[in-house]
Parts: structure tokens; sequence; C-alpha cells
């Protein structure tokens, strides 16, 4: 037998062996959503649309916790998972509806990582491992797995093209870059080492053609391993920040500034209620390391500044001029309250048609999310699904309404009953508090 033959043989039966091993902690994602229509930049409400989507997820946790992608089912009002069909015949799950799938609870849907937890009610599910992402190096063989096209339980093989890939130098985010094949529909799905281990999420192509080129993107585990930890944990995700504006310093930035160098990270702003402005720090001020580790760009300065956990000080070297400071900077949580409510939407009861809105009732997990509120219930407005019935000064995203023509309203249903009681006037008043001020919204009906 030719020797090489052989030792072709033997990959392909590792490949199998290794496909066997991941394929059952693969699941499938149909999200019931409402998609984003019109301009998004024209308006600070986005009006949303019926809609499918369709994508791919690992399952975390053997007691049904599933990561994927914020985008697959962020605005989802139904969301149910499919598990690999070897799976769901081998089980009997409690909350199986048929064919392997799952109605899921959407705990957490985090846009600024596009990464999504869900919960489904079952147990003595195959999780998957995550493996340390820093470890990964460039031309490693992975794999990925999920749905493309909706073809469940596809595999494709590749290499990792780079380790740390930035699609904007001025953006923090980063990702695995393989040329393993990614199409519509990976999303969510896992990419895989040869160990079987999780490298990374898949999430999205770099593509002229709409369909793979080469250029697939995965979130990385370490940052998918921290998300899931901080939702299960504590209800949330952490996202850390000092109160700083800042971008990568370019050659052509330094040119145009004068400045002395030519890499490191420049302030481009700070926020006047933050930690950074209550110590002093300076709009134009250079930043040159975070714990003595230097900073060279801003994905290097948002990386360590997530290493900290909120309230503890980061020391920060800077250059003002001529001058070199230390500052004891202490690390706050990011705020993106919009972000997190429309995570939130995931069922039908969110609905308020006669203002077309989609709207949550105050509670204290919602109060813990909120500045003070002037009143104890209400109702927060965490979306637009469309124009309603009324014309007029409509409720946007974290409006809290608390009365309809001076009807108090305690939770959605009350505010759906309010306006069923008024659906034959002519004027609506809601009282609503908008960043911290009570006012007044006059509605007329669209006749």
């Amino acid at each position: 037998m030719d020797p090489g033959a052989g030792s072709l043989q033997q990959i392909s039966t590792s490949l199998e062996a290794l496909s066997k091993q991941v394929t059952p902690g693969v699941v499938q994602i149909f999200s019931m959503r409402y998609n984003p229509a019109g301009d998004r930049d024209h308006s600070n409400t986005d009006l949303l649309s019926p809609g499918l989507s369709l994508g791919s997820g690992i399952i975390i946790a053997s007691d049904g916790w599933i990561v994927t992608n914020a985008h697959v089912v962020q605005g989802g009002r139904r969301i149910r998972v499919r598990l690999n069909q070897g799976v769901a015949s081998s089980t009997q799950q409690i909350g199986r509806l048929h064919n392997g799938l799952f109605d899921a609870r959407l705990v957490v849907a985090d846009s600024d990582t596009d990464l999504a937890v869900l919960k489904i009610e079952a147990s003595g599910l195959p999780a998957l491992e995550l493996a340390d992402s820093g470890d990964l190096k460039q031309g490693q063989l992975v794999l990925a797995f999920g749905s493309p096209l909706g073809l469940d339980n596809s595999v494709s093989l590749g290499v990792v093209s780079s380790v740390a890939r930035q699609l904007d130098p001025d953006a923090p985010t980063i990702y695995v870059q393989t040329d393993a094949a990614i199409n519509p529909g990976n999303s969510g799905g896992p990419l895989v080492d040869t160990s079987g281990h999780v490298v990374g999420i898949n999430t999205l192509i770099l593509s002229q053609s709409g369909g793979n080129e080469g250029i697939g993107l995965a979130i990385p585990s370490n940052v998918v391993s921290s998300v899931y930890h901080d939702v299960r944990n504590e209800g949330h995700v952490h996202h850390h920040q000092i109160g700083v504006y800042a971008r990568t310093i370019t050659p052509s930035l330094a040119q145009a500034l004068g400045l002395d160098r030519e890499d490191g990270v420049i302030i481009e702003d700070v926020n006047q209620n933050g930690p950074a402005a209550n110590l002093g720090l300076l709009p134009g001020d250079i930043v040159l390391s975070v714990n003595s580790k230097p900073v060279s760009n801003i994905r290097q300065f948002a990386l360590s500044l997530y290493s900290f956990a909120v309230g503890e000080s980061a020391n920060l070297q800077i250059q003002r001029g001529k001058q070199i400071l230390s500052f004891q900077i202490p690390v706050a949580e990011k705020q993106d309250l919009e972000g997190r409510l429309i995570g939130l939407v995931a069922k039908e009861q969110s609905k308020v048609p006669q203002l077309g809105i989609l709207a949550l009732t105050v509670d204290d997990k919602f109060r813990s999310m909120l500045p003070p509120l002037r009143n104890r219930l209400g109702v927060i407005v965490a979306g637009r699904e469309s124009d309603g019935a009324y014309l007029g000064e409509r409720p946007v995203p974290g409006d809290v309404i608390y009365s309809v023509n001076g009807t108090p309203v305690e939770s959605v249903e009350s505010l759906r009953s309010a306006l069923e009681d008024l659906k034959n006037a002519d004027v609506i008043a809601l009282q609503v508090e908008r960043l911290g001020t009570l006012r007044y919204l006059i509605l007329e009906l669209d006749k």
C-alpha cells in the first residue's frame, strides 16, 4: 500500500471521528422575528417587519444552555431550537415539541459582542467544550459546523487565516479569520480545532457575491466564555469602560496633529460624567500602556480593560505633550440600555399594536438596568414594529409610559387594555418619562 495513501486515510478517519464528536453539540435555530425596515440612520427608532431568521448554535452546558449570534435571534418573538437528529431520537426531553424542536427562552442578546444566550428545558445534552482562543496559531486546522443556507448538519475544513482580525482599526471587535467555507446559516455555529474544542462562533463572511469566498470570521471562544459566564452567573453581560472615546493613531493622524509617535491610542473625547473625566484625563491625551502593558492600537486598549472587574482600577500611563503621567482609573459598567431592551423582546406579549411598539413591564430586573425613575410601575418602550393607529409624537425606545389619558398603566397588558377602552377617542395623551423628564405625548387617531 502506498504510504501516502495510508496517511491520507488516517487524516480522513480522524476527521470523520472529529465530526461525529462535535455534531451532537450543534443545533439549528429558527427565529420568528421583526426585521429592521427602512433607513436606520434616518430615525432614532427602527420600524420592524415580520420575518424568519435561520442560524446555528452550540450547546454550551448539558442542562439546556445554548450560545449563538445575537443577530440570529435579536428581536425574535418566537425562538425554537432543533437538536441534532441523533440526540433528539436518543433522549426523552420534557420541553420537546416534535422532530427534535424545543421552544427556547432568550436570556440575553448582546449587540456589542453579537452573542446571544438561550435556554431550553432539557438535560443530559452533549455540550461542547470551549478552548482558549489565545492559543490559536495561524495555519492551524479548523472545522466550521452549522446549517449553511438551511442545510443542517454541515461541516467544512480550513485553516486559521488570522488569529486576531480587525475589520475597523478604530473598533475594538476582533475575529478569528478562517478560509473554512462559511455561508448564511452558519452564523452561531462552532469553529473547532482538531481536538473538537470550540475556538470561535462563526459570525460573518466578507464577500462580494454573498456566498463563501474564503474569508470567514468567528468570535473568539474567550469572548464567548466571558459572555456565557456573565449571563449565567449575573443575568447580563459586563461591558467595561472608563468614560473615554479613543482611536488608533495612524501615520496620517500623527502628521496632521504633529505627534511625535505613529502608534498608540489617542483620546478623542472624555465623558464628563465618567471616571476618566473625574480624574483629569483630557482629549488629546495619548494612552501608552495599561498596567505596564504597552498599548499600540484600540484593540489592545479595549482588551486590556476587558480583563478588569467593575470597580477595579486600571493604571494608565498617559502622554500629554512632553509630560508622562499616571492615572489610577476605576473601571465602570458600560450602559447600553436600548440594545439590552430590544434583546429581551422575544414574546408576542411585548406587542402593543395600537401604538406600534414593543414594550416591557417595568419590574425589579429592569429597574436595575435603568437610571432612577419617577414611578415604581410603568411600561418601558423597547422598539417599534409599525406606525400604529395614531399620528403625532410617538414614544421612542427608552421611554417609560406611566398613564394613558390619566389612567395609570402598570404592565403591558394594562397598557393594551387602556388603549382598547379608548379605541374610539380621537386624541390620547401618554404621560412618559424620557431621560429623567416627565412629558405628555399627544397622539391623534389616524382616520
